[in-house]
């Protein structure tokens, strides 16, 4: 009897081990800069048309936890690498009427992976810092995939995310009083690429 008993406690007891070594596989990814770009679509004149742009350089990493269903996001974007494809308008959103680069050369978004179903996060519930200005900021994520990169061989995961913000709010109000609406259409389109084991 004794014997039976040391046998479930030692076969618990590895068991136990067992599944927290399989919630401690947290894996890093770096973001991939040629694959990122955080883009933004604001309103010009209150419905006149719409302005879009991209910023060309962002880096950060991605941690994930697919079994526990955790993880974590930090990204950080290069504010003078903003791009509305018109060469007047990019100086202008450098100046202090928008990004004030000068001052604020960078933006960042932290926060944490959450909502997840299939072993896969459906948002990201952080906080995004712009023009000096921190402000929680829901992602929602509209389709999230991992898979073996054919090329480097270590897995790469990608998203696309989409969230509103105020811009005035972040202290970014101009063209405000000509009837311009504040909301800003952020999407994301990220690749990260996982570290390799040490």
């Amino acid at each position: 009897m004794p014997r039976t008993r040391g046998t479930i406690i030692a076969f618990g007891l590895s068991t136990f081990l067992s599944v927290t070594a399989v919630h401690a596989t947290t894996v890093t990814y770096n973001i991939d800069p040629d694959h990122t770009y955080p883009s933004f679509e604001a309103d010009h004149l209150g419905g006149l048309s719409v302005w879009r742009g991209k910023f060309n350089r962002s880096s950060g990493t991605v941690t994930l936890d697919k079994l526990a269903g955790t993880g974590t996001v930090n990204v950080v974007v290069d504010m003078h690498s903003a791009d509305f494809g018109q060469d007047q308008l990019n100086d202008v959103a450098q100046g202090k009427d928008l990004f004030e680069s000068a001052k604020y050369p960078q933006a960042t978004y932290q926060g944490q992976l959450a909502g997840f179903v299939d072993n896969k996060p459906t948002r990201v519930d952080g906080t995004l810092t712009l023009h000096g200005v921190s402000q929680p900021l829901v992602l929602k994520i509209n389709s999230f995939k991992c898979m073996p990169h054919p090329l480097l061989k270590r897995e790469v995961c990608g998203a696309d995310a989409l969230a509103t913000f105020q811009r005035d709010a972040f202290g970014m109000d101009a063209g405000k009083s000509y009837g311009f609406n504040m909301t800003v259409t952020l999407r994301i389109q990220v690749e990260a690429i996982a570290v390799p084991a040490a």
